[in-house]
């Protein structure tokens, strides 16, 4: 019967089997993307509770110039989460980057260096063929057109 498969060549299982790969990467690059951000945030608020317990801590101590260290530790608290979501973000990237890098060459697929790679041989291969076809039509000479004699014409018969 058509369309069992049974009846499947080798080729469309390999494509079943390539697609069935290139899903499973796809979502073990998406579970890992989630478990870093979500690690991300965990560590986030550990910072954020541990800068809360020293800032009670210290309340009860306020000298008179208090206000000014406030304003000092909430800058160098802001400035401290930035540096760590910039921290905690950069690495989700480089990992999620590293792991589409790694799906796409066990895939066997062209990476971006390799397009811009081919890119620019065919760029080099459409010069070197313009110059030659440049060349070759410089050699060329025009065919001399030289008039050909005229055909004698036909005489009338006279009636005879």
């Amino acid at each position: 019967m058509a369309g069992t498969d049974k009846d499947t060549g080798p080729e469309d299982r390999d494509a079943a089997r390539f697609a069935e790969q290139l899903r499973a990467s796809a979502q073990q690059v998406w579970l890992a993307g989630v478990g870093a951000f979500a690690r991300a945030q965990q560590e986030g608020g550990k910072l954020f509770e541990a800068l809360a317990r020293e800032g009670s801590a210290l309340q009860g101590k306020v000298p008179a110039d208090a206000g000014d260290r406030i304003a000092q530790a909430a800058s160098r608290m802001a400035d401290m989460a930035g540096e760590f979501s910039a921290k905690a973000g950069d690495r989700l990237e480089g990992m999620f980057d590293k792991r589409v890098a790694k799906a796409v060459d066990n895939l066997g697929l062209a990476s971006a260096k390799d397009v811009e790679q081919l890119v620019a041989r065919i760029g080099e291969l459409e010069r070197t063929v313009a110059r030659l076809s440049a060349a070759a039509t410089a050699r060329r000479r025009p065919a001399r057109t030289e008039p050909k004699p005229a055909a004698p014409r036909a005489r009338p018969r006279d009636g005879g």
